[in-house]
C-alpha cells in the first residue's frame, strides 16, 4: 500500500518533526513542571486524542477531495508542500530573531483544571495542527495504492504516537530538559535552522517527484 522509499521519507520527517520543541511539547513540559509527572503524562495524553482528533477529520476530507477530483488531490499535495517550504523558511526567520534567554514555558498553566481534557482541548482548538496534517500527510498518500482514508490515519497516526512518545521522554527528563529549552538560545535557534531547513528540502522534494 505504501511507496518504501516514501515511507522512510515519512519516518525520518516524522521523527525529526517530534523532537522538535513545539507548542505542544511545550504545553507537556509546562504542566509537567508545575505539577508533576502525572499531570505530564495526563496532558500528553490529551494532546494523543486531541491530535487523532484531527487525524481523522483531515483524512476523511482528504477522502472526500480524492472522491470528487484527483485534480483537486493534487492541488492539495502542491499547496501543502508549498506550506512546508513556507514553515521552514519561517522557522529559520524565527531562529534568527531568537537572540535571548527567555522563558517560552507557557505561564498560564493552571494546575486545577483536569491535564487530560485541557490537553486534548489545547490541541483540537490549534487550528495550526491541523493545517498541518493537512499539508503534511497527503506528501506520502499513494493514490494510485488506494484506500486514501486508511493510508491517511496510519500515517497520521504514526506521526501522532512518535510525537507522544518525544512528548514522554521530556517528561521524563522534565527538569533538566526545561532548563535546557528556556536558557539555551543557541540551542532553540540550531534546533529551528535545522528543523526549518529539512522542512524546505522535504516540501520541495515532494512537490518535484511524482506520486501516483
Amino acid at each position: 500500500m505504501f511507496n518504501e522509499a516514501r515511507i522512510f521519507l515519512f519516518l525520518t520527517a516524522a521523527v525529526l518533526l517530534a523532537v522538535a520543541p513545539g507548542p505542544g511539547m511545550l504545553y507537556v513540559l509546562a504542566r509537567s513542571l508545575a505539577g508533576g509527572k502525572r499531570e505530564g503524562v495526563l496532558s500528553a495524553l490529551g494532546t494523543f486524542l486531541g491530535g487523532m482528533v484531527h487525524v481523522f477529520a483531515a483524512a476523511l476530507g482528504i477522502s472526500i477531495i480524492l472522491a470528487k477530483s484527483a485534480v483537486a488531490f493534487a492541488t492539495v499535495k502542491y499547496v501543502g508542500a508549498a506550506y512546508l517550504c513556507f514553515l521552514g523558511v519561517r522557522m529559520i526567520l524565527d531562529a534568527r530573531k531568537d537572540r535571548s534567554g527567555g522563558d517560552l514555558i507557557p505561564q498560564d498553566v493552571k494546575a486545577t483544571r483536569n491535564p487530560l481534557w485541557q490537553g486534548v482541548a489545547t490541541e483540537v482548538l490549534n487550528p495550526k495542527t491541523a493545517l498541518f496534517f493537512l499539508s503534511f500527510i497527503p506528501q506520502f498518500v499513494v493514490r494510485g495504492s488506494g484506500h486514501v482514508f486508511l493510508q491517511f490515519v496510519t500515517l497520521g497516526t504514526i506521526s501522532v504516537v512518535l510525537n507522544t512518545t518525544a512528548d514522554l521522554i521530556v517528561i521524563m527528563l522534565a527538569g533538566p530538559l526545561g532548563e535546557r529549552i528556556r536558557a539555551s538560545a543557541t540551542f532553540r535557534r540550531r534546533q529551528r535552522t535545522v528543523t526549518g531547513a529539512i522542512m524546505i528540502g522535504l516540501g520541495t522534494y515532494l512537490a518535484t517527484s511524482e506520486s501516483t
